[in-house]
């Protein structure tokens, strides 16, 4: 197993740039595309053209897994009619490319494993635990979702074990939103934001990229996992703990949201909403999260 070849997009982010490294740990041949030339350590860099249609086939034809991480960031620009185009089309376009290239391949790939995130479930804070087995919610963030996954169906009539990954908000020291969420501490003290009660269903660097490393080897897995940690904390609890881990001034008054609202419009609701997912699908895989409870990961990433 551990010769096989596997192909990343989007490999340069916050997920792929820990996960390159951690494959060659384990003796996987890596190559990923990029839209510029990249120089990483025994690794095969193919350029490619979404827009314009290019994209090497020898990258295609030797791939025996094909990890689907590049897509543009929902949360970089404001949401205006043409951003949100660009959101889905950067998802669905890239996945489209790389399967018409499985088309033309000899040797099509046997796993095909996505990108998605808990985003599936919508923009809101309620009391439920949502499942996988759950439709997509009918905002923005709902239509992402389905618009990502779409290529599962596509896959899967391929006869390619074919994966989704709804992936939480992941912690990391350097980047991402641990940084942001705890910049105000800098000052002293952290609040929660707007009332708080919103949801935050986070995941370790760590372990989301064990999941992935998991989803390539384990041939049972098979659609789409919840990639959460298991324990359920709220943004008034997660900025708690984070000052505590950090010795700062806890006050628990929010920032009002209307504010954010106001900066950010429809947006806002990334930091505003937030609902809890059931995390027992991947833990039914044998799967053990290294951090399934929020104050030992802050201790490894903050302290």
């Amino acid at each position: 197993m551990n010769n096989k070849n596997i192909l990343i997009t989007g490999a340069t982010g916050l997920i792929g740039s820990q996960l390159v490294p951690a494959l060659q740990a384990k003796g996987y041949q890596v190559s990923i595309l990029s839209r510029s030339k990249q120089e990483i350590d025994q690794v095969d860099c193919y350029q490619w053209d979404i827009a314009k249609g290019i994209l090497p086939q020898e990258a295609i034809d030797k791939a025996d897994t094909i990890i689907h991480l590049a897509g543009a960031n929902v949360g970089s620009q404001k949401w205006t009619a043409e951003r949100k185009q660009a959101i889905i089309n950067s998802r669905v376009d890239s996945a489209d490319l790389l399967l018409d290239r499985i088309h033309k391949s000899n040797s099509k790939p046997a796993t095909f494993i996505t990108a998605s995130a808990v985003g599936y479930y919508g923009l809101l804070t309620s009391k439920k635990i949502f499942k996988e087995t759950d439709p997509a919610a009918t905002d923005f963030f709902g239509e992402v979702g389905k618009a990502w996954e779409s290529v599962l169906e596509k896959t899967k009539a391929l006869e390619i074990r074919s994966v989704a990954l709804r992936v939480g908000v992941v912690l990391a020291k350097e980047d991402g939103a641990l940084p942001k969420m705890a910049m105000p501490l800098k000052f002293g003290f952290g609040t929660p934001i707007g009332s708080g009660k919103q949801y935050i269903p986070w995941i370790h660097i760590d372990d989301i990229v064990s999941i992935f490393v998991k989803a390539i080897e384990d041939p049972n897995m098979q659609g789409a996992y919840n990639s959460a940690a298991p324990e359920h904390v709220n943004n008034k609890d997660f900025i708690k703990t984070l000052c505590a881990v950090k010795k700062r001034i806890f006050i628990p008054v929010g920032a009002p949201s209307v504010i954010l609202k106001l900066a950010l419009g429809e947006m806002a609701g990334i930091v505003l909403e937030g609902s809890r997912v059931s995390s027992n699908k991947i833990v039914e895989t044998g799967f053990e999260f290294k951090f399934s409870e929020l104050k030992n990961a802050l201790l490894d990433l903050v302290s």
